[in-house]
């Protein structure tokens, strides 16, 4: 019998935007992110630039786009140089107006042009301040990603050096370059707000290289700093990022069959966890690993309870099953595979009129906001079995992007009615709705791509399902392999104790759940296959 795989053991944790620094502290701060070079200010600028840059100075930033926007197209006498510096100026005051993606936009042709460009290093200040207010989908990381780590020696990059080693780390990351994302990581300073950050993807790297060592001494190094409570963290940061070395270092103790200590992790994290309920299902498995199968049958009933509607556990079923199979409990091993059948197993076929609803991407984007609205007509089984996939924290960044061109595009149609007639509101609606046209259909490529895996992990599982029954059936019928007793628990084991403490008291369960009891059930489980060495 195949032993389940939880697919999120070694499954990287990416961080939404909210665990990074906040828009807030972005602003107000860049102005100073020029760093002219010499060349610029010898070259006499036009009257147009002079203009525009004592409009922007006087934050009249949609006035100042405009007369920016003549320099670049070469409507003024200005050298190349100062035409360099009005790109750069206007990539800065897009970002002032609220357009984020236009100023990435913006500054990407700096980017693209390298060295050539005299703003090239200045830009990247800017794209670190764009980080903290675009997702990654957005392709910041990718930008940031083409410079190379020997240019933040320069002095001017001290204020930001160690948030641009670790966005650079988490772009070789991204390229599976893990040796050279550690290093960056690194390279990050124990005193910035960023090394928290830094040390968790250090871990995770070191997991993505299989080298448990290592990975450990990373998340052990964020308990230490979450002991500490340094100042430049708030407190729900650092307790999320607590909660998510817990569950790394479980995951590698699990992986080395250290049992014990997996499960000390996993039961670190406390129901107010948005993880708590994948560390009772993965905990399951390391108590069934221990014969401690009270407590995983425990940790099953509590994630099929009524609380969790919007969450599904197929897999967590067919173990019960095979815990059963393992007592010899072949009814109620058989009545655990029908649960699946009748609760899962017709859902697949719903799955598969889902998909192909659309074949264009974009199409199944509007779709899918129509099932986040409850507006695509599914049945209450089905509408939660889709958005309990739709969580996932890599497809969230791509609706955040799509999220944010919708938010600036909007922001555009509310503008100045006379600035909207301008070649540069011309030009950021164009992009915008070009980013927007593209973004849409990489979330609906990523949503279907989720729908189209839940799909298939439900034929796997059905499929388990069945071996799992005919073996109960061939059991049952007295025709079991020398391997299969093997297996069994025999009917000599001990029953294991269910141990109450002095803060809690037991109790029957009699069909109602309450909130205060999840995570704390135990089923008595008794043997009744043969002793070993017993005739059968």
């Amino acid at each position: 019998m195949r032993k389940s795989v939880i697919a999120s053991w070694l499954a990287v944790v990416l961080l939404g935007a909210a665990l990074l620094p906040g828009s807030a502290a972005a602003k107000g701060k860049d102005d100073d992110m020029e760093f002219a070079p010499d060349e610029v200010k010898r070259s006499p600028p036009s009257k147009v630039l002079e203009r525009a840059i004592k409009l922007y100075e006087k934050k009249d930033f949609y006035s100042a786009s405009i007369e920016f926007n003549k320099v670049i197209m070469k409507e003024t006498s200005d050298s190349e140089a100062n035409r360099q510096r009005a790109e750069f100026f206007m990539g800065k005051t897009l970002y002032q107006m609220g357009f984020y993606a236009g100023a990435l936009a913006q500054l990407e042709k700096i980017v693209n042009a390298g060295d050539a460009h005299r703003y090239h290093g200045a830009t990247l200040k800017w794209l670190a301040a764009l980080s903290r207010v675009l997702p990654e989908t957005s392709g910041i990381l990718e930008k940031i990603g083409t410079y190379q780590p020997e240019q933040l020696d320069d002095p001017v990059m001290a204020e930001v050096r160690d948030e641009l080693y670790f966005l650079l780390g988490r772009n070789f990351y991204r390229k599976a370059k893990f040796d050279e994302s550690i290093d960056l990581f690194r390279r990050v300073g124990n005193q910035s707000p960023f090394y928290v950050r830094a040390k968790f993807f250090e871990g995770v790297t070191h997991v993505r290289k299989y080298e448990g060592r290592p990975a450990l001494e990373a998340f052990k190094e964020i308990l230490v700093i979450a002991e500490e409570k340094p100042k430049f963290y708030t407190q729900d940061e650092i307790a999320t990022y607590q909660e998510l070395a817990h569950l790394q270092m479980a995951r590698i103790f699990y992986s080395t069959q250290q049992y014990d200590k997996s499960i000390k992790y996993y039961e670190k994290l406390d129901q107010d966890s948005p993880d708590w309920l994948n560390t009772l299902f993965e905990a399951s498995w390391a108590y069934f690993m221990k014969t401690n199968n009270s407590k995983a049958l425990g940790n099953i009933h509590t994630l099929n309870a009524p609380y969790f509607e919007t969450t599904f556990w197929p897999e967590s079923i067919l173990l019960k099953a095979v815990i059963y199979y393992k007592y010899c409990l072949w009814d109620r091993a058989l009545e655990a595979v029908a649960e699946y059948n009748q609760n899962f197993k017709p859902l697949r076929q719903n799955l598969k009129e889902i998909i192909g609803k659309y074949d264009d991407n974009a199409e199944f984007y509007e779709y899918i906001q129509k099932i986040f609205d409850n507006k695509a007509g599914l049945d209450p089984t089905t509408q939660r079995l889709v958005l309990s996939v739709l969580g996932d924290k890599t497809l969230q960044k791509t609706f955040d992007w799509v999220t944010e061109l919708d938010k600036e595009l909007a922001m555009l149609q509310k503008a100045d009615q006379a600035w909207q007639t301008t070649a540069i509101a011309g030009e950021v609606l164009a992009q915008l709705t070009l980013q927007q046209s593209l973004a849409k259909a990489d979330a609906g490529k990523l949503a279907r791509e989720r729908v189209e895996r839940l799909m298939d992990e439900l034929r796997e599982w059905s499929r388990d399902g069945l071996k799992i029954r005919i073996q109960v059936l061939e059991a049952k019928a007295g025709n079991v392999t020398a391997q299969a007793k093997g297996e069994q628990i025999s009917g000599s084991h001990k029953e294991e104790p269910i141990i109450v403490d002095d803060e809690h008291f037991m109790w029957k369960f009699n069909g109602e759940y309450w909130k205060d009891e999840l995570g704390y059930y135990r089923f008595r489980i008794r043997s009744k296959c043969p002793e070993k060495g017993a005739p059968r």
